[in-house]
């Protein structure tokens, strides 16, 4: 009887432990985890459920507000998410972290049409495997206020011209704030060789400064309330500015050059859904979600040239990050080691001190 009891009560508890890993494999099946930025494309509305119905799969978004809370993310909730917006240069950490699967690129119908630079990419391609399909591109640089200003300021300069004393806007990033300084001081911006002319040029802003921001929407709202005339600003979201608020509002590329930048899309390690992942990475990149996005409510620049080329002639990305002499005045980030990092923040931080002053 002891025995036997055993046994009963050995397969009622097998029984418990295993119909809740079947129903989760079967909820699973039924559903697609992202984790991105709000707003960052994978969750238009229109564009959820236009794959949802074609793949009977539902779309479920987590979001993150930066590359340090994303990896978080990924480390404390293993088996969580399936597809995951990575920055090019933090899928190396992630990848070096376990954080991440190799992608099988067959499954990804418009790979080939992807531009060679981004796909082939050492920072989204590691030991001959790939963990990013390169989705977008853009460019961190400044815009104006057309209602403002009616000539385009062709330098980086204008951001310390005294004729917009207290009227610029900079965002609150560190990276940033060096990189852009390194680029107005002439100077490689991953790895500047005179970081006291970077502090100065930063220095010199303090009566410049309207505001600082930190998030898309602050800036739409700063630029609804006239805090600043120009400001430190994303190309892709330039575009959605102009086009979903109806801002007066242009982007530009200086002639000393910005800082470049692309994203992959990638596949968290366990992810409960591999298969849909894939389906879904294969939608993001294919210009049939693209050319609508970037059309409706702007966008970066895609990394599937077959999508840009579809876009109408005058768009940003067509007709100024699509112009190859821009494009070359770019320097694209590149991985920051942790003390590098570590020495830019503080200087930024002392930096905001003496500005707040």
């Amino acid at each position: 009887m002891q025995r036997r009891q055993f046994l009963i009560g050995s397969s009622a508890a097998l029984a418990l432990t295993t119909v809740p890993a079947i129903t989760r494999r079967a909820a699973a099946a039924g559903e697609l985890r992202v984790l991105n930025w709000q707003g960052y494309g994978t969750d238009e509305a229109w564009a959820v459920e236009e794959f949802s119905k074609a793949n009977g799969v539902k779309v479920t978004h987590d979001y993150f507000n930066s590359e340090q809370e994303m990896l978080t993310k990924l480390r404390t909730s293993p088996g969580t998410y399936d597809v995951v917006l990575i920055n090019s240069t933090f899928t190396g950490q992630a990848q070096s972290e376990g954080l991440i699967q190799p992608i099988d690129t067959s499954k990804i119908k418009n790979f080939g049409d992807l531009t060679p630079t981004f796909r082939d990419h050492a920072y989204l391609n590691i030991d001959g495997k790939t963990y990013g399909v390169a989705w977008v591109w853009g460019v961190t640089s400044f815009a104006y206020d057309t209602a403002e200003i009616k000539a385009a300021p062709e330098s980086i300069q204008v951001l310390w011209d005294p004729a917009y004393k207290g009227r610029i806007g900079w965002r609150d990033d560190a990276i940033e704030a060096v990189q852009l300084a390194a680029i107005a001081t002439g100077q490689d911006m991953n790895n500047p060789a005179d970081m006291e002319k970077v502090r100065a040029k930063l220095e010199a802003l303090k009566p410049q400064i309207a505001t600082f921001w930190s998030s898309e929407d602050e800036w739409n709202k700063y630029m609804q309330a006239d805090q600043f005339d120009i400001a430190v600003y994303w190309s892709g979201s330039a575009a959605r500015s102009k086009k979903a608020f109806g801002l007066p509002v242009e982007f530009v590329v200086p002639k000393e050059g910005a800082i470049g930048w692309f994203d992959g899309l990638s596949i968290a390690t366990d992810a409960p859904n591999p298969d849909a992942a894939h389906a879904f990475i294969d939608y993001m990149v294919d210009p049939k979600f693209y050319v609508p996005w970037d059309t409706n409510v702007g966008a970066p620049a895609s990394a599937n040239g077959k999508a840009n080329e579809q876009l109408p002639e005058d768009a940003l990305n067509r007709a100024v990050l699509g112009n190859a002499d821009v494009v070359k005045r770019l320097q694209f980030q590149a991985p920051i080691p942790d003390d590098r990092k570590q020495e830019w923040l503080d200087l930024w931080q002392e930096v905001k001190t003496k500005i707040a002053q």
